[in-house]
């Protein structure tokens, strides 16, 4: 098991798209150092090798399948983190498994049975963020194909709700709600500041909201985090608007953690 939502914190964390092999290992020291320090924090490595649902067919996907899983595993290897990506075709998941820890589907692709089966039987655990247009109590259908296909460990991730045009909002009756499915809840604290397509054929974003939407998330019980982060968030090919600079983030999950055990009592 590799997250135990009774006695541990989750943060699942790095930059949205692997941009490079160096920044891939500046943010996963980062982590590794964190992780050595509160023995509570169960954390994740995340990049995506393809991100595969930008808003224009010019933006910057990533390396590709093939480079980006060579470099999650040298980062797997050299600093003892659990890896987590992307996977957007059923035909990923099973090389994917080779690498990662766990297979994530992204909201747009939360329904779709085949990919959340293939992610399933793959043997790794699986986190599935809800759709921007998916209600929280509509997450237990999505859990129920995936435990129908004996999937290890189920996460659910909310990551907001469409609010009209080129806006989210979090419902903090979705932890609740989700949690009541039997799976841990996560709050995806940065794709909620997104303002999606808002940026003239790409996504904008408030990141001055990360932190109050992450303590808020944590005190209506979420039992975890997702959290990309990057060492100059406004050149990142990806959630340029969206990410938390590298040197917040220890600051940000130590405050959210302390939000979280004081919750608990």
């Amino acid at each position: 098991m590799l997250f135990d939502p009774s006695n541990q914190f989750l943060i699942i964390a790095g930059p949205c798209a692997i941009e490079s092999e160096a920044i891939c290992h500046t943010v996963a020291e980062a982590l590794a150092t964190l992780k050595a320090e509160i023995g509570s924090l169960s954390i994740i490595f995340k990049s995506s090798f393809d991100k595969a649902n930008r808003t224009s067919l010019g933006s910057g996907r990533g390396v590709g399948m093939k480079e980006g899983l060579k470099i999650l595993a040298k980062i797997k290897e050299t600093y003892q983190l659990p890896i987590v990506t992307d996977v957007h075709e059923s035909h990923q998941c099973a090389e994917v498994a080779e690498v990662c820890d766990v297979l994530q589907i992204p909201a747009f692709l939360c329904r779709q049975t085949d990919l959340l089966v293939a992610a399933g039987k793959s043997g790794r655990a699986v986190n599935v963020k809800k759709g921007q247009f998916l209600a929280p109590q509509d997450m237990q259908y999505v859990v129920q194909k995936l435990e129908e296909c004996g999937t290890q460990e189920i996460w659910q991730t909310e990551r907001g709700t469409t609010f009209g045009y080129h806006n989210l909002v979090v419902d903090m009756r979705s932890f609740p709600i989700m949690r009541s499915f039997g799976h841990p809840v996560i709050l995806d604290a940065t794709h909620c500041v997104q303002l999606p397509g808002g940026l003239q054929g790409k996504s904008g974003g408030q990141r001055e909201f990360i932190p109050p939407l992450a303590q808020a998330a944590c005190a209506a019980g979420a039992d975890g985090l997702y959290i990309e982060t990057h060492p100059d968030p406004d050149r990142a090919i990806s959630d340029a608007a969206s990410q938390i600079h590298l040197k917040n983030f220890p600051t940000l999950v130590r405050n959210c953690l302390a939000i979280h055990q004081a919750a608990k009592l």
